[in-house]
């Protein structure tokens, strides 16, 4: 009789999904451009998408507002006024052309689970606080996380000073939003106010498609480590250097490229390695390549695992350069921890998704995602939902509507049964 009555949580004549998915398209049509989805940090897209998240929010029974970085936050009491909150949350801005689930698809959907509990007069013995963070994706001042660092109390101030392609300021495009960048540290929190994280998010990968299920466990996101690479060699006249006496960067990097491939591939631990940017000098149609600059960025679910890997990585580019007298420079532009998710909230994720019926398989997050830096105050929890064909960080990104349901009905299961850690209920 319990499994019956744990079956009738949430609304019975009516689909989360459907909710979820208008609101979806209704976020995804503020955007810079009507050809493709840009909804950037600190732009007035962005003013335009909190307002309508904020007016979700109150909807849905919560007292919301603005922070001081510009995240959108809201706050369900629980059974009484001032109790410790469960966090849930994601972001809200874009990458330029994105889809419009990455981000917004965790947002929304805590915000439907809450709107179900307040339609039912609900409250739990803790409050549920939902944030969604102003800039994650890192595009506008090629700095990530911003939203969730502020919130962490990890927020760089020396980023203040970085300039847009447009030359202005992250603390002038601050000002010119209505915030006081000399304020950030307003948003931060501490640790007791929350007693986890959790965050649902589309997979952006493959591997619930080809498990033929709907929701994931996450079990860690992967760290990652991105390098610049140069070669320099001799630039040369296409037609009378003879193949032998050339030192050809581009050849030289392609080789390298190809050899991160192999090793990444050859890996048994689910190391990721891409090449994604790619520029050679002087880059004409007749000219050896004289210089060629390139990005490696490698990813695991591992910090040793990533460290040794890298390290094997770069001996491997060394001795291709040495062997095409080329020479190379290599720097680390970026790196990020592990974050393991905490293994009493995977638990408990696991136990909603098995109550609503479907296999449990854990899987990690080669992507990352702001619990990189909520990590620092709360034990971070995560749940996946599938996306038709992998496709991520794309217009094709896509949820199917029984998806877009089931994730929203493992996310109010796991809220109406959340346990603090170390309770015994």
């Amino acid at each position: 009789m319990s499994e019956m009555k744990e079956a009738t949580v949430g609304p019975q004549n009516s689909s989360l999904g459907d909710e979820i998915v208008g609101r979806i398209n209704q976020l995804a049509a503020i955007s810079e451009t009507s050809e493709h989805l840009a909804r950037i940090f600190l732009t007035r897209e962005h003013r335009a998408a909190a307002d309508l998240i904020l007016t979700w929010m109150r909807d849905a029974g919560m007292l919301a507002h603005l922070d001081a970085i510009g995240n959108v936050c809201g706050r369900y009491e629980g059974e009484r006024p001032g109790l410790p909150c469960l966090m849930l949350g994601s972001h809200y801005d874009t990458v330029r052309d994105a889809g419009k689930w990455d981000g917004p698809l965790g947002l929304i959907t805590a915000i439907s689970c809450v709107a179900d509990l307040h339609k039912r007069g609900r409250r739990l013995p803790f409050a549920i606080e939902i944030t969604g963070f102003a800039d994650e994706e890192g595009v506008r001042f090629a700095s990530t996380l911003l939203g969730s660092r502020a919130v962490a109390g990890t927020f760089d101030r020396s980023v203040l000073g970085a300039k847009d392609s447009a030359g202005i300021s992250m603390r002038d495009a601050l000002s010119q939003f209505g915030l006081d960048p000399d304020n950030i540290g307003a948003a931060a929190r501490a640790r007791g106010e929350l007693l986890a994280y959790v965050e649902l998010h589309i997979e952006q990968g493959p591997v619930l498609e080809a498990q033929n299920l709907p929701a994931g466990v996450v079990t860690a996101i992967s760290g990652a480590t991105r390098l610049a690479a140069s070669l320099t060699g001799m630039a040369g006249h296409a037609g009378t250097v003879p193949m032998l006496l050339r030192r050809d960067a581009l050849a030289g990097a392609a080789e390298c490229i190809v050899a991160i491939e192999e090793f990444c591939r050859t890996d048994q631990a689910g190391l990721v390695g891409t090449v994604g940017y790619i520029h050679a000098m002087p880059g004409a149609t007749n000219v050896i390549p004289g210089q060629v600059s390139f990005t490696i960025d490698i990813r695991a679910s591992s910090d040793a695992h990533r460290k040794l890997a890298v390290a094997d990585i770069v001996r491997r580019i060394e001795n291709i350069a040495k062997r095409r007298k080329l020479q190379l420079q290599v720097d680390v532009t970026h790196e990020n921890r592990t974050v393991p998710c905490a293994p009493w909230l995977k638990s408990q994720v696991s136990e909603a998704i098995a109550n609503e019926g479907y296999r449990v398989f854990e899987l990690p997050s080669g992507a990352g995602h702001d619990g990189m830096a909520m990590i620092d105050i709360g034990d971070v929890g995560m749940v996946f939902v599938r996306c038709r064909g992998g496709i991520s960080h794309h217009p094709d990104e896509h949820v199917d509507l029984a998806d877009a349901d089931a994730g929203a009905r493992v996310l109010l299961r796991l809220i109406e049964n959340f346990r603090p850690r170390g309770s015994t209920g």
